[in-house]
């Protein structure tokens, strides 16, 4: 396993001589962002779980540790990573869980990833080792930049240590699907999620609304009666396919858009054949259609829209950034990443 003293001097050599890092695990996501430039650094040598307590709902693992592994020890104990994160592939790491900062079918119902970063150990661009957060829940060092560092693609820094909230895994669950249309799935989501019922799960598929249902088994049988559905075998098995885009939906050449919109939206017929996951939040479309065009329509439902798999990735990927919220990004780069040699570009080009 590689020492902390070996990213170090990496990072310190790379900023001396302006020479940029592609920083990555070991690749499962690797089509995130734009294309990026520089010399691979991979964490997948820097691996193993430090310190897992159950009864503290807390672990803390090395970057390069397999999510596999992680999800394993935490199955043994009935507990989970309740961000349900997506692996795209077997080999994927929790560093690189985090830096995408992707979550799973239960995320509006749980929390983001980030709603789970309870501190990480990073190395920043001087190639100086700093700590953000720590071991417990209550956190009260200012703001949390162990939040900022999830989701920021290895442009601000190298992730080494990683702590996480863990949940107990739920007593029951059950996955039902009922047959209506886009617009009434919106709104049938819409409506129970402002209801006590004990929903983690819910997308519309080929003319199906399917949902899933998880806590004890009297709350998950009475709330499945009230509510009404079908129950078919395996049915469960569409949130891993989904998650991990396994789905036929995502089959093809053509380039798939991940579109965040308020859960009311109306369907947005016009810019193509969607899957609505998260109760209508988040909406995966398969389009050909110029990038303008979609991010107009999305921006009008007061949403936003980025190119995930495929497409042009030396363009933008991200919705484009207001000025002053670009300011902002630029100010937090040069602040972890002066000589900007994480990553360059790979979320922005003017990162």
């Amino acid at each position: 396993m590689q020492d902390i003293q070996h990213y170090t001097d990496t990072v310190r050599n790379a900023a001396a001589s302006g020479k940029p890092l592609a920083l990555q695990g070991n690749g499962t996501r690797a089509f995130l962002g734009r294309t990026t430039r520089g010399d691979p650094l991979s964490m997948a040598d820097y691996h193993g779980i430090i310190d897992y307590s159950p009864s503290e709902l807390v672990i803390s693992a090395r970057a390069g540790t397999p999510l596999a592994h992680i999800e394993q020890t935490l199955a043994a104990e009935q507990q989970m990573l309740a961000f349900e994160p997506p692996a795209f592939g077997p080999t994927a790491t929790l560093g690189g869980t985090i830096a995408g900062g992707l979550s799973g079918p239960r995320r509006p119902w749980s929390g983001a990833a980030r709603d789970f970063v309870l501190g990480i150990n990073c190395i920043n661009g001087h190639g100086e080792y700093l700590r953000f957060g720590g071991q417990v829940m209550k956190n009260v060092a200012g703001y949390d930049l162990s939040r900022t560092l999830t989701g920021s693609l290895g442009t601000l820094a190298i992730l080494l240590d990683i702590h996480l909230k863990v949940l107990p895994r739920p007593e029951a669950e059950l996955t039902l699907t009922q047959t209506c249309t886009q617009a009434e799935a919106i709104e049938r989501c819409n409506h129970w999620s402002a209801s006590p019922i004990p929903l983690t799960a819910a997308c519309y598929i080929e003319d199906r609304l399917v949902f899933r249902l998880s806590g004890t088994e009297r709350g998950v049988a009475d709330t499945a009666s009230r509510l009404g559905g079908d129950t078919q075998p395996g049915e469960a098995s569409i949130w891993q396919d989904l998650k991990e885009q396994t789905l036929p939906f995502f089959a093809g050449d053509a380039p798939v858009w991940r579109l965040s919109l308020p859960p009311a939206s109306a369907p947005l017929d016009s810019i193509g054949e969607q899957l609505l996951d998260w109760g209508g939040a988040q909406r995966w479309l398969r389009s050909t259609l110029p990038a303008t065009d979609i991010r107009e329509t999305v921006q009008a439902a007061g949403g936003h829209a980025q190119l995930f798999r495929g497409g042009d990735r030396s363009g933008e990927v991200f919705q484009p950034l207001a000025a002053n919220v670009l300011s902002l990004h630029q100010r937090l780069k040069a602040a972890f990443d002066p000589q900007a040699i994480f990553n360059p570009g790979r979320m922005y080009a003017e990162l």
